[in-house]
């Protein structure tokens, strides 16, 4: 299972971006995926999750309302649509694929991930 994040760049405070992370053929539309960050110096942070067929969502409290995380399956694609955003957004993003089909946020239920995306947000 390969994984591969696009999307990070710069942005100035209050704009939006949308992250992509693709999977290979082999990237399991049963399971839960989930979106992931880390700042410099910090560690790596739950951001959003989504579960095997896209009904159940979940979210860190710091970018409830900001940040929406969807899935097309047929395009074996996650993406992270954020809106509003703050300086403390900035990170380097990443997604992976949980070993079950439940949209968690414990990093160590997920089997597979990706290279980051980096997210600047300017102030």
């Amino acid at each position: 299972v390969q994984l591969q994040a696009s999307g990070g760049g710069l942005v100035q405070a209050g704009g939006s971006l949308r992250l992509s992370c693709v999977g290979s053929r082999r990237t399991s539309s049963n399971n839960g995926m989930g979106w992931f960050r880390q700042a410099p110096g910090k560690e790596r942070e739950f951001v959003a999750a989504i579960s095997w067929n896209g009904s159940i969502t979940s979210y860190a409290d710091s970018v409830k309302g900001r940040f929406t995380i969807s899935r097309d399956n047929a395009k074996s694609t996650v993406y992270l649509q954020m809106n509003d955003l703050k300086p403390e957004d900035t990170a380097d993003y990443f997604c992976g694929q949980n070993r079950w089909a439940v949209a968690g946020s414990d990093p160590l239920r997920y089997a597979y991930w990706g290279r980051g995306t980096l997210v600047t947000v300017s102030s």
